[in-house]
């Protein structure tokens, strides 16, 4: 199957009750390990990467590694660009072959928010591919992508006026989660979302999921959430099964030994956080 755009996806998964787990890949073998959970599980799935990522690897590689995933496989797989930083970073993502790009304006004001996502949504609408972009400041810091304290969470008269002036596809709502590991216990606003669901028609995005507590995560989804973002967790599970082999043989020197055993905590994981956000089956 050749990779597929987030729209249909994610329009299934709001009127089914249920999210598609999106998952940052940093390497060949996160690739995989998401592509194997999907298939393992029968869930719809999305593969996403930074801008820090695509400084390790650029999106023609990424691009290509999932495409080569995703005709191996018989369940629907998105590749999505995660918060896009500029213009020119959605676009090198969307020749590339990205299926789905987040433009993330949400660090500049209203207007200015507004005019580059609608540039976005432009360009990408006529071809099928998802535009999200972000209003509100998710906390946290991971990469190069700095949220601070997440201060600003989204304002629901805002989100309304914001998606009908853009002509995105689906919204990123800063709702107290936070990037990158949390120092304590998340607390999110479900009924902030609550709201914002009942003003605003298109999916919601949830971003900084990793270490929010499954049982919220199902709470957000009941509330209105259509995509789940994990990244921090699966480069702690990737790690964890590498540093693990090194750790019983410090003599090992082949990269495929300890690779496949990163790669398969990801797939572990992935596969458990896919029966948490219900995608499991959906494919």
């Amino acid at each position: 199957m050749t990779l597929v755009s987030s729209k249909k996806l994610l329009k299934d998964a709001q009127k089914g009750g249920y999210a598609v787990g999106a998952f940052n890949a940093e390497n060949m073998e996160m690739v995989q390990a998401v592509v194997a959970a999907a298939e393992a599980k029968r869930s719809p799935v999305i593969i996403q990467t930074t801008p820090g990522t695509l400084k390790y690897a650029d999106t023609d590689m990424f691009a290509a590694m999932a495409q080569a995933a995703a005709e191996n496989a018989e369940v629907p797989v998105v590749m999505h660009l995660d918060h896009g930083d500029s213009f020119d970073t959605a676009m090198k993502a969307f020749r590339s072959g990205y299926t789905s790009i987040m433009i993330d304006g949400s660090h500049s004001p209203f207007e200015e928010n507004i005019a580059l996502s609608s540039s976005v949504a432009d360009v990408c609408r006529p071809v099928g591919v998802n535009v999200e972009a972000e209003l509100g400041k998710v906390g946290g810091k991971e990469d190069d992508l700095d949220g601070g304290d997440g201060a600003g969470l989204t304002v629901p008269s805002e989100a309304k006026e914001f998606v009908d002036r853009t002509g995105i596809d689906s919204l990123a709502v800063a709702v107290g989660t936070a990037h990158g590991i949390y120092k304590g216990e998340p607390h999110v606003d479900v009924e902030r979302l609550k709201e914002i669901r009942e003003v605003v028609d298109i999916p919601l995005v949830l971003h900084g999921t990793s270490g929010v507590p499954d049982d919220t995560v199902r709470e957000c989804i009941a509330a209105g959430i259509c995509k789940v973002n994990y990244a921090t967790d699966l480069r702690i599970a990737f790690s964890n099964g590498v540093k693990k082999v090194l750790a019983e043989d410090p003599d090992i020197f082949d990269p495929k030994k300890y690779g496949k055993a990163g790669r398969d905590e990801v797939q572990k994981y992935v596969e458990q956080k896919m029966d948490v956000v219900g995608s499991t089956g959906r494919a």
